[in-house]
């Protein structure tokens, strides 16, 4: 081979040799690049996901706080509560089927204020708010001897009507009351007690419970009683969550006729006193305790539940209750109540 020759293949593989080397450092640069790329990637999407649960934390402790305060609070017996999957036609059929097991128990449920005209029951009502409807009783007698009538109570010595209304407590508001809503009565409606709704919670010291209890009552108008006896049954029973009395009276009346209304207050007033008492319910001598979802708060044992048996006013219809064998499963322990897991 000529030295010419020689030194042309030699040029021409220094040529070749830089191509080669400038295309595997091209390539290494575009990895490096794509590497480069993916890792700022990464890193960016980190950084959301990290921003994203920073969020999320931020809403949910809120909820954290709150639960913390509900553990520190004292602790309560909580009744069973019936099946969160309870439809509102089984709601309305286990309601009115309480109501007609309580009628068969009460037959004669009735206000127990005394009473002659609607005049004495609107004034009875309002004494009887803070106390006992004996303690009323015992106290209106001389009440109505003395002033029969809205004038002769709207023109009474005050001094004179505190004296007599003392035992009822409260006494000088009480006082108030009951003078304000006879002259009302003597100045707005003629000394009439009026039949509607909307006039009756005008009058001083009468609230719509006062007032569906004279409409009811004195003018057989439909009307829910909402007491503390009934707000306390209807809750433990599961007919409603609410605890405003209003909301109570709409969510109750909601379940039942407009014609049962009186006759359901009576029933359910007259049970909150009898047997299903706030601080320790007779569960074992209860005739609706296979369809209460509180069944259990109370008493079970059938002999010691019918020592916590109240008797009030117009006898206790012990004949009419089931025997305590009809709350008894076939193992001899206490049914569960209807609906219960």
């Amino acid at each position: 081979m000529k030295p010419t020759e020689k030194k042309t293949t030699k040029a021409t593989e220094k040529k070749t040799t830089a191509k080669k080397a400038t295309t595997v450092k091209s390539t290494a640069e575009k990895v490096t690049a794509k590497k480069a790329t993916a890792k700022k990637a990464t890193a960016k999407k980190a950084t959301a996901e990290k921003a994203t649960v920073g969020r999320k934390k931020a809403v949910a402790a809120p909820a954290k706080a709150s639960a913390a305060v509900e553990k520190a609070s004292p602790a309560k017996t909580v009744a069973p509560k019936p099946p969160r999957d309870e439809s509102r036609t089984a709601l309305v059929r286990r309601a009115r089927r309480i109501n007609r097991e309580l009628a068969e128990v009460y037959p004669y449920a009735h206000p127990e204020l005394d009473f002659e005209n609607p005049f004495q029951l609107l004034v009875a009502t309002v004494l009887s708010a803070q106390t006992t409807d004996l303690r009323v009783n015992q106290t209106t007698p001389t009440l109505f001897a003395k002033y029969p009538t809205p004038e002769d109570l709207a023109e009474a010595n005050p001094e004179e009507v505190e004296v007599i209304l003392r035992p009822c407590g409260f006494f000088r508001a009480k006082t108030r009351s009951v003078m304000g809503l006879s002259k009302a009565l003597v100045e707005e409606f003629g000394g009439e007690v009026p039949g509607r709704l909307e006039d009756l919670v005008k009058l001083p010291g009468v609230g719509r419970k006062t007032a569906f209890v004279v409409l009811g009552n004195a003018f057989g108008r439909p009307g829910i009683t909402v007491d503390t006896h009934f707000q306390r049954l209807v809750r433990r029973w599961r007919w409603t969550e609410e605890t405003d009395p209003d909301k109570i009276e709409a969510a109750v009346g909601a379940l039942f006729p407009k014609s049962e209304w009186t006759m359901l207050s009576h029933h359910v007033i007259f049970h909150g006193r009898r047997i299903c008492h706030a601080r320790k319910p007779a569960c074992g001598a209860c005739p609706i305790a296979p369809l209460c979802p509180a069944y259990g708060e109370g008493e079970t044992d059938p002999e010691k539940a019918r020592k916590l048996l109240k008797y009030e006013k117009g006898g206790y219809p012990g004949q009419r209750l089931k025997p305590p064998q009809a709350y008894l499963d076939a193992g001899g322990k206490p049914a569960p109540p209807l609906g219960a897991g």
